[in-house]
């Protein structure tokens, strides 16, 4: 199952095709792609063919491979080793480091936003828009507006259970259904 949100590609021996995202999927019955596959002999049987999606964790999992350097970033300071043979001695690149400020605080900037896109990514992850109709019922206009307003901290979803956050969803949207409820306030001229 995928939503409007996903998008599709194919990979043989580790090359990827294009994305197509499926919201411009307009017939998914007449989707075809075919990948080119060079064989040696006139006939070959292709091993077995593995459909999977990604999840959240292997997608976060990439995305911290891929920026290691910049999630691993630490304040340059002075440090010492100790060889085997005994010598003592120090890291001479950490010492320029500790005085390059910009290229310092640009890399802290870039290690703070990629820890808040992970967050992003987590909540939109848990507090998606399936679940939240699942639970509430809501659609359309009333859905957009609900995931807005009741979006929850990264923090909350990140120490809540299944039950405690579905439990919030719940009572957010009887919440949300009550003030849908109350009359509107005449607006005076």
């Amino acid at each position: 199952m995928v939503t409007e949100k996903d998008s599709v590609y194919f990979a043989y021996e580790n090359k990827p095709t294009q994305k197509f995202p499926v919201k411009n999927i307009n017939d998914p019955a007449a989707f075809n792609i075919s990948l080119h596959v060079p064989v040696k002999s006139k006939y070959r049987t292709l091993k077995e063919v593995i459909v999977y999606s990604k999840s959240y964790q292997q997608d976060s999992m990439e995305n911290r491979d891929a920026y290691k350097d910049i999630f691993n970033y630490h304040k340059p300071g002075i440090n010492s080793s100790i060889t085997p043979d005994g010598t003592v001695g120090m890291d001479v690149n950490e010492l320029i480091n500790m005085f390059r400020f910009k290229r310092n605080k640009r890399l802290r900037a870039f290690q703070l936003r990629l820890e808040e896109q992970e967050q992003e990514r987590y909540v939109n992850y848990r507090f998606n828009r399936t679940l939240v109709h699942r639970i509430t019922q809501l659609e359309g206009a009333q859905l957009d507006s609900f995931m807005i307003r009741y979006r929850p901290p990264y923090e909350f979803l990140l120490n809540a259970d299944e039950i405690s956050f579905n439990q919030y969803v719940l009572d957010a949207s009887y919440e949300f259904k009550a003030d849908l409820l109350k009359p509107k306030e005449a607006v005076s001229h």
